[in-house]
């Protein structure tokens, strides 16, 4: 069995810094996006997405086969596994406005993936049946697949233990596959929290913009406050001398930019354009 920190994979790796053929993490290719949005999509090519799509197709055999199909155990097990690829899918669709709502669900996957794992566990433990350690000859077997094949492996590689007759060889080696994925994701959330510190999403960094233009504004506003302690009061209306207030244009062609209007408007139209600096 395959521990979260051992060095695993499931078929042919490349990490997404590296094209090593045994790293544990591949980036998507770049879909084209709009100006200011990242690359998205691209899931299927995933290792993470690749291991948990043969982990959900394993647990819906598996449950059809050893599964009493009228249990909460049987949905709630296909749920999990289904819960563990769909959430790489949505996170990579949603990588091109938040990288925040990327993180978000590839953990949702994670934490799919270990409430699956206890399930197998308990499936065993309740049936008094073996549970491999990470050196049974079995175990290692299972991992050599990814290992040693030139491409990422399909069910068809481990046919011999998810179709095996015993639900104890079949359970062990979904174990496995969910270990080696946890690794993979661990992985992909290390790079993901690094990209969200470092860059963030299309979301993140429009959050940021609106912050510096709101403290832009408010050290104009701030400028002309007539505190009593220096600062310059604001200007009075050309047309009816009342004191006037910072506007932002709503409309036209100078929409989103700042100006003076007459604090007495709708009753006045003044305005004066706002001085730089």
């Amino acid at each position: 069995m395959s521990e979260p920190g051992e060095t695993t994979s499931v078929g042919s790796d490349r990490s997404d810094r590296s094209d090593r053929s045994h790293s544990l993490a591949q980036s998507p290719p770049c879909v084209p996006a709009p100006k200011g949005l990242r690359p998205s999509g691209g899931y299927r090519t995933l290792r993470s997405f690749q291991a948990t799509t043969i982990i959900y197709d394993a647990t819906v055999s598996f449950c059809a086969r050893f599964v009493d199909k009228h249990s909460r155990t049987t949905d709630q097990m296909v749920q999990a596994a289904r819960s563990g690829r769909q959430n790489i899918a949505e996170g990579s669709r949603a990588s091109a406005a938040s990288s925040q709502t990327e993180l978000r669900l590839v953990n949702v996957a994670r934490a799919s993936l270990d409430e699956l794992l206890l399930d197998y566990e308990d499936y065993l433990r309740q049936r008094n049946l073996p549970q491999w350690t990470k050196n049974d000859p079995e175990a290692r077997a299972v991992r050599e697949v990814g290992k040693t094949s030139g491409q990422p492996p399909d069910a068809a590689a481990y046919a011999a233990w998810l179709e095996h007759t015993s639900p104890a060889v079949a359970a062990n080696a979904v174990i496995c596959l969910i270990h080696q994925a946890n690794y993979l994701l661990d992985r992909q959330i290390a790079r993901l929290e690094r990209e969200f510190i470092h860059q963030g999403g299309y979301s993140e960094r429009l959050a940021a913009a609106r912050l510096e233009e709101r403290g832009k504004q408010r050290s104009t506003e701030s400028k002309f406050r007539p505190d009593g302690q220096g600062r310059e009061a604001p200007p009075a209306c050309p047309l009816c001398a009342q004191a006037m207030a910072l506007r932002t244009a709503r409309k036209g062609e100078h929409a989103g930019s700042r100006f003076w209007g007459c604090t007495a408007y709708p009753a006045c139209n003044g305005t004066r354009p706002l001085e730089p600096g």
